[in-house]
Order: C-alpha cells, then sequence, then structure tokens
C-alpha cells in the first residue's frame, strides 16, 4: 500500500476511535451522576467503533503478513496509539461503571 492509503487507514481508525472514547467518557459521566440509563448502550456503541477500528487494523496487518510493504506515516502511527488508549480506556472506564452502579 502507498502512503496515501495507509493515512487514509490511519484517519479510518482515529475516527472510530475517536467516536469510541467519546461514548465511554459519556458513559461515565453518567454513571458518575447516577443515570445509569443507556449507560450499557453507550458501552456497546464503543465497542461497536472498536471493532471497526481494529477491524481496519487488522486488514493492514493481513496485508503486511502476506508480504505486501506498506508505508507507514505518523497520522498510522498516532491512529494505533490512539487505538490502543482508547482500548485501555475502555477497560477503566468499564470497571469505574461497576463501582459507581454499587
Amino acid at each position: 500500500m502507498n502512503k496515501q492509503e495507509v493515512t487514509d487507514l490511519g484517519f479510518e481508525i482515529v475516527a472510530y476511535s475517536g467516536e469510541a472514547r467519546s461514548e465511554l467518557l459519556t458513559a461515565l459521566k453518567k454513571a458518575k451522576e447516577g443515570d445509569f440509563a443507556g449507560v450499557d448502550d453507550l458501552i456497546n456503541q464503543a465497542q461497536d467503533c472498536l471493532n471497526e477500528a481494529h477491524k481496519t487494523q487488522t486488514e493492514l496487518l493481513t496485508r503486511e503478513a502476506r508480504g505486501e510493504e506498506n508505508e507507514i506515516g505518523i497520522i498510522m502511527i498516532h491512529a494505533q496509539d490512539h487505538l490502543m488508549t482508547t482500548m485501555l480506556l475502555k477497560d477503566i472506564i468499564g470497571t469505574l461503571i461497576d463501582v459507581y452502579r454499587k
């Protein structure tokens, strides 16, 4: 893949990860307020976004595993970082929401 194609995939990962992050932070805010209606739905929406980001990431990994060369730029590095931190945030927020539920 050329650099522009990889960059496009990077933007896709950032967009899905960013949406997931927003949903997660909204879910945490609602839980802190004791408003649990819709919290699980927000978490599920975030997971759907993370699944889409992961699917895009897997496409790139699969191409590389087949021996295709990919020109990785800073956008893709940022995308991978964004995805990883959002996945970690999901785990942490899930635990915090469990605490607020008790």
